[in-house]
């Protein structure tokens, strides 16, 4: 008669189980890592010209000389309209083109302000309707360089069609210094790769119809908050 304390299943050998976390977290930094230098990979050292003109331009405010650039490509004819996408609800036309003496005749012609936006993915969905309601089927994406990858992931969710023409912005404190070198810099990217990892993950989830973050933007007309104003009048 077997005793109750004699148990002969198998046991697992000691410190299987620490052995295996240790390994699950190895592999998920070796991911990470890995992940990270990708996202690097994709991040543009200096500002190059867009290779073709596209119906319009959009700019993602957020960071330094992202509006003046999008103001010169403008004037220089990359565009027919450009969109300034996240404008502070205070900010006026007057406001932005004094800090833009040389291209003022364009904040009155062809400048429209989004005021609607809150992030990256508001924006990409406001850009949508403007294109759509331009008939716009190509666009210049106008952000700062390690904004750039995120950006192009909403974008390209929220509208399939429309050709993408990244311009990403390098700033002055990237071009004086290498990013592994300022500490504020690496913060950055670590924390806009979190971010980018995360957008990836959500748009894949709403391929398979799992929406985790319904974006205000995207609610029935009769809920959306005030839409965009427009430097003039259209």
């Amino acid at each position: 008669m077997t005793s109750p304390t004699d148990d002969r299943s198998p046991k697992l050998p000691r410190g299987w189980l620490r052995a295996t976390v240790v390994s699950t977290i190895a592999l998920v930094f070796v991911g990470a890592a890995a992940g990270f230098i990708a996202f690097l990979s994709q991040l543009r050292g200096a500002e190059i010209v867009p290779d073709r003109k596209a119906d319009g331009i959009v700019v993602l405010t957020g960071g330094s000389s992202r509006v003046s650039d999008a103001m010169e490509l403008l004037a220089a004819g990359y565009g027919k309209r450009l969109l300034i996408s996240g404008v502070h609800p205070t900010s006026t036309a007057s406001d932005i083109s004094r800090t833009l003496p040389e291209n003022q005749s364009f904040m009155h012609c062809c400048v429209d302000l989004d005021r609607t936006a809150v992030s990256t993915r508001g924006n990409a969905a406001e850009a949508r309707r403007w294109a759509e309601g331009r008939g716009f089927r190509s666009l210049i994406v106008v952000t700062s360089n390690y904004h750039m990858p995120r950006a192009l992931v909403e974008f390209s969710h929220a509208m399939p069609e429309t050709t993408l023409i990244p311009f990403a912005v390098v700033g002055d404190k990237w071009r004086e210094e290498p990013w592994w070198t300022s500490a504020s810099t690496l913060r950055l990217l670590m924390s806009e790769y979190v971010k980018y990892i995360a957008a990836e993950l959500r748009v894949r989830l709403e391929d398979f119809g799992i929406d985790l973050s319904p974006e205000m933007s995207e609610q029935p007309p009769g809920l959306q908050p005030k839409r965009p104003a427009t430097a003039q009048a259209n």
